[in-house]
Formats: C-alpha cells, sequence, structure tokens
C-alpha cells in the first residue's frame, strides 16, 4: 500500500505535514509514502526542525507550485497543474498509490478529484463526508463539496454514507436522517420535502425521518445528509461549540482555590471527553464517490491532525468501501442498462467493471 501526501496544503505547511507525515512512516513501516511538494522548501523545513527525511518508506516528488486558499477551484487543472495537490491526485489516477491526503483548499481539491481521479461510474456528485464526534460518531454528508443538491443526489449520499458507516463502523444497518428546520414530512422548503418521499421509498436506506439541529449531538441518526452549505456550517460550528465549551471549564476551573480542587480531581475525565469529542482524531473526511480515495483534512490541521487524516486513509484503503459502493451503483443501474442493451438489440453483459470512471 502507498499513501500519497500534499506536503504543502494547509495553513500549517509544511511543518505539521511534515511531522505527520514522519510519525505515520514510523508507525506504518509496511506502507509507502509518497510526499508531494516543493523539495528545497521541504527540506528546509526538515533541517530547521531536525527532521530526518531518510526513511526506507519515504519517497519525495518535487512539485514546484501551491494550491492557496485564495486559489479558485480549476486552478488545479489550468494555471497551477504543476502544483502539489495536482500532482498528488495524478499519481493516484495513475495508480502510483492508493489513496491521497490533503489539507488544500477544499474546492480545488473537490474539482480536482473530479476531473482527474474521476467519480465511480453512474456516481452524480462525491461528496465530503465528515464525522462529528459527539455521543456518538454521525456522519455528516455533504460537509462542504457541493453547495446544492438534487433530490436523487441526497438518496445517493444517503446510501454511500450508509456503506461508509457500515464498512468502517460496523454498524449493520446505519440509520439515515435528513437535517430539517423540524421532525415533520411537510418541515423545509419544497425541495425537502420532496427528499423526505425519496429516502422514505429507497431501497437500501434505513430512514428514520427530519433531524433537527438541535438533535445533532444526540446521535439520532448515523448518517445526516444534507447540502454542503448547510453541512459546512454544521461541521463548523460543533468544531466550535466544543472548543468554546472546553475554554469556559478551564475558565472555571481556575477561578478559586475550590474550583481549582474540583478541576484536579475531574481532569482524566474532561481530557478523555476532549480527546472523544476533538475532530483532529478523525483527522480527515474522504471524498465519497470518486474511483479511488481521497481524504480532505480540516485546513487548520495540525501534525495529530495529519497523522490521524493518514491513518484514516490506511483504514479507507484497507476496507474496501470504494469498491462497495461501485458495486451498489452498478447493481442499481443494471437492470436499466440490461433494458437498454435489449432494446438496442445485444446481450447484456455478464458483468462490467464497476469502478469505471464516470
Amino acid at each position: 500500500m502507498k499513501i500519497i501526501l500534499d506536503i504543502m496544503g494547509g495553513d500549517n505547511a509544511p511543518s505539521a505535514t511534515l511531522v505527520g507525515l514522519l510519525e505515520a512512516c514510523r508507525t506504518w513501516q509496511n506502507v509507502g509514502f509518497i510526499a508531494v511538494g516543493n523539495e528545497e522548501i521541504i527540506k528546509k523545513t526538515a533541517e530547521e526542525m531536525s527532521l530526518s527525511l531518510s526513511l526506507p518508506n519515504l519517497t519525495l516528488i518535487p512539485a514546484p507550485s501551491v494550491i492557496t486558499m485564495e486559489d479558485a477551484p480549476l486552478s488545479v487543472v489550468r494555471e497551477k497543474n504543476d502544483s502539489s495537490m495536482a500532482l498528488g491526485l495524478r499519481l493516484l489516477a495513475e495508480g502510483e498509490g492508493d489513496a491521497f491526503v490533503s489539507a488544500g483548499n477544499t474546492g480545488a481539491l473537490h474539482a480536482g478529484s473530479t476531473l482527474i481521479v474521476r467519480r465511480i461510474r453512474g456516481v452524480r456528485k462525491s461528496g465530503i463526508a465528515s464525522i462529528l464526534p459527539l455521543s456518538k460518531p454521525l456522519l455528516l454528508m455533504d460537509s462542504g463539496a457541493n453547495l446544492e443538491l438534487k433530490p436523487e443526489e441526497y438518496v445517493q449520499f444517503a446510501k454511500m454514507g450508509s456503506v461508509y458507516m457500515k464498512g468502517l463502523f460496523r454498524i449493520e444497518n446505519p440509520t439515515v436522517g435528513l437535517f430539517n428546520n423540524g421532525t415533520e414530512p411537510t418541515k423545509g422548503p419544497a425541495s425537502l420535502q420532496e427528499v423526505y418521499k425519496l429516502l422514505k421509498n429507497a431501497d437500501g436506506v434505513n430512514f428514520i425521518g427530519n433531524i433537527e439541529g438541535k438533535d445533532v449531538p444526540w446521535g439520532k441518526c448515523d448518517v445526516l445528509v444534507t447540502d454542503g452549505f448547510t453541512g459546512n456550517a454544521v461541521l463548523k460550528t460543533a468544531e466550535a461549540m466544543g472548543s468554546f465549551f472546553f475554554e469556559k471549564l478551564r475558565e472555571i476551573a481556575g477561578k478559586n482555590a475550590k474550583t481549582k480542587a474540583a478541576g484536579l480531581m475531574l481532569k482524566p475525565e474532561l481530557k478523555a471527553v476532549k480527546k472523544q469529542v476533538d475532530p483532529s482524531e478523525y483527522g480527515g473526511a474522504p471524498l465519497l464517490g470518486l474511483s479511488k480515495p481521497v481524504i480532505k483534512a480540516h485546513g487548520s490541521s495540525d501534525s495529530t491532525a495529519i497523522f490521524n487524516a493518514i491513518r484514516q486513509a490506511i483504514g479507507f484503503v484497507q476496507s474496501g468501501v470504494t469498491y462497495e459502493i461501485a458495486e451498489m451503483i452498478a447493481n442499481e443501474n443494471k437492470p436499466a442498462a440490461d433494458a437498454a442493451e435489449k432494446t438496442a438489440g445485444k446481450e447484456p453483459e455478464a458483468k462490467k467493471e464497476a469502478t469505471g470512471n464516470d
């Protein structure tokens, strides 16, 4: 197995990405790692931080330019097609690696993944599937890739998210909820009411209805589907509220001798809770629906988050979820494809490659 990392992507690159990568190299010595980025900057950063790049499972691939957070999404295939992100995606598409990890520009990563790596045949759109570390892991999809979705795309996201939760979290029949401003089927705009009906009648979707914002932290469902604009707002609000909560606890604990003593006694339990709700523990989110695994790490990822994003990439490859999604989509489309071939006077093919590019 080989994991490709965009070493220049993210607010804290290349120092955080380099430290996280080297820790991964030492942890998974049977896995190959390909670091893509500006060779001069990488070597200078390693020297300044007293880090050794001489590891047997690490390869450095030079890339002269960098996709910044301000660059337009299509710059990854136009002005900056020689960037660390673009080159890393091409290496993945060409079979030089098994998964790609980047903390860079979300729009560019989504556009580049769609145009270079390509979607699984039959997938309408790929989406960012983020885990919210709440009372239990909750998959939020989409969390930033698509500002708008058609009703049928919500259904496909629900199905892909269910395959993911079953494959990686061993949930046999994941429950699916639709994010809305009320639990009744008639709540929300007409488009969401249509989505509700489609999800309710969709085969292979364990739909439990609408989920309100107040119910999200309590694990009312395993997969929560929404558009990328709303999902990204939910994700960032949840992360910010976690930080706010623990900052307030820190203030209370330091208020006087009594609260300091109570804080010391509760410190182990509070640490455990903080670890449970820390988004860096998951590190990154896969773009479900692509023909090969691409993991989007948070733009502000530190070295721990990068390490965990790499860990997630390894687990994603090992799970075979990409192939399971491809098989599910192929099976859904087979009756229509067979009917079309019969109409054209052809015999249906016995088997087609499920993960063919869209």
